[in-house]
């Protein structure tokens, strides 16, 4: 699969040019032209509902003949549903505050001068992903809206999907009146095309983000020139204080790990106070057992209940992505934090208790993205912040953190007005 006629390394250069000179123009580009590409984008996305789906036909078809797993082949299949999902999520897209332009501080000088903190796009966006076909259209849409060009290089599993999808995201464009080298889409699946952007483009690139699994994030943060919006692992951690509420911390304990065991804010550790063993660890460790969840635990948890395996070390380090959770006693909250200093993948982690200062030690110096009190982590999530959708989670410790939403995709920029001062 291959629409490139050419050198590899010539037409990325080229898509990145151009993406640098659509950059330009979107920066400037007015909320309700970006919001009308989005928005056509959309309706354009309902309308071809019966050609997306033959083009995810052909990729589903290719995916089982190749022995696709089954959870891959689930994220890779469209259905009507689905489809309607990913136009809604250019309506929600469409209904967020455009961050572009908008005064983040404002002060005055003794000299007069008045100085202002102000909001710019970072420029241009690469997104590399595998499978999700969907994620073409959030990626697409959320660059846009904050006003960013971006090159989309998609897949080898959803190329056909992806392709059909971008072609309704230039539609919206069309429509608006930008260019459609505001949202480009490789052409070709070969992998020298992810080397070309991962350098840079000749300096057109000027962030690189990652959508995948563990093998696609670490190759962009081991090769990349550019900066990279990105999370290798999901090491995330719950700890259950010595004054949590029984009730609320099984809860909370079940949702964390088991409502979605493979998405990267699933729980991977569970750290219990040793007070609470009968009292708090015995019923969780069962009732997670009870939802399908093999505990991996120390020999104190082993002697909890039944059915529990051995953990190793490499099991503090684990993201299991799958029904299975770490599970420790400790005897402090000074021990819990600092067994996630140790094994943490700077992700998401949360305390249960009912002791304020407890909790307030605990996300004041537990140093990760994101840190919760009293809450499942499975609302590691933009959507679930009220940020109307992300492009991802960082866990690094530069400009974005936590979930990447459109203020994460903005600069800044400092706009000092004068009445001619002059420096002595």
């Amino acid at each position: 699969m291959n629409d490139m006629t050419g050198n590899v390394t010539e037409i990325m250069m080229t898509l990145g040019q151009k993406a640098r000179t659509a950059a330009r123009e979107l920066a400037n580009a007015p909320t309700a032209q970006k919001n009308k590409a989005l928005s056509e984008a959309a309706i354009a996305i309902r309308a071809s509902t019966k050609e997306i789906l033959a083009a995810n036909a052909k990729d589903v078809e290719k995916g089982k003949k190749d022995g696709m797993a089954a959870s891959f082949l689930d994220r890779l299949t469209l259905d009507e549903k689905r489809i309607d999902a990913i136009a809604q999520g250019l309506d929600a897209i469409v209904k967020l505050p455009d961050p572009v332009g908008s005064i983040m501080a404002g002060w005055d000088r003794p000299n007069g001068l008045h100085i202002e903190r102000v909001r710019t796009p970072l420029g241009v966006i690469g997104v590399i992903y595998e499978s999700r076909p969907n994620v073409t259209a959030d990626a697409g849409a959320l660059c846009l809206k904050a006003g960013n060009a971006s090159i989309l290089r998609g897949g080898t599993d959803s190329y056909h999907s992806s392709r059909a999808i971008h072609a309704c995201l230039m539609q919206g464009l069309k429509a608006a009146g930008l260019s459609e080298h505001c949202v480009q889409m490789v052409p070709t699946t070969d992998r020298a095309a992810v080397g070309e952007m991962l350098k840079g483009l000749g300096g057109n690139v000027d962030v690189i983000v990652p959508r995948g699994g563990k093998g696609l994030v670490g190759r962009v943060q081991d090769e990349a020139r550019v900066p990279v919006f990105s999370h290798l692992e999901g090491v995330c951690h719950l700890y259950i204080h010595e004054a949590a509420d029984a009730e609320k911390a099984l809860a909370i304990a079940v949702n964390a790990k088991m409502r979605r065991t493979g998405i990267c804010g699933a729980a991977e550790t569970l750290l219990l106070d040793r007070k609470l063993a009968q009292s708090h660890a015995k019923p969780i460790v069962k009732a997670l057992q009870d939802a399908g969840c093999t505990i991996h635990g120390t020999e104190e948890v082993i002697a909890l209940t039944d059915n529990v395996v051995a953990a190793s070390d490499k099991d503090w380090h684990t993201e299991y992505l799958s029904a299975d959770i770490s599970v420790k006693l400790v005897d402090n909250i000074a021990e819990a934090i600092d067994h996630i200093a140790t094994y943490s993948s700077s992700h998401t982690e949360c305390i249960i208790t009912e002791d304020a200062k407890a909790a307030s030690r605990f996300l004041n110096e537990v140093d990760s993205a994101i840190v919760m009190h009293n809450a499942s982590t499975q609302f590691a999530d933009g959507g679930e912040f009220g940020m109307g959708a992300e492009i991802g989670i960082a866990t690094g410790r530069m400009h974005a953190r936590g979930p990447v939403g459109l203020e994460q995709l903005t600069s800044f920029k400092y706009r000092v007005h004068g009445t001619g001062q002059i420096r002595p």
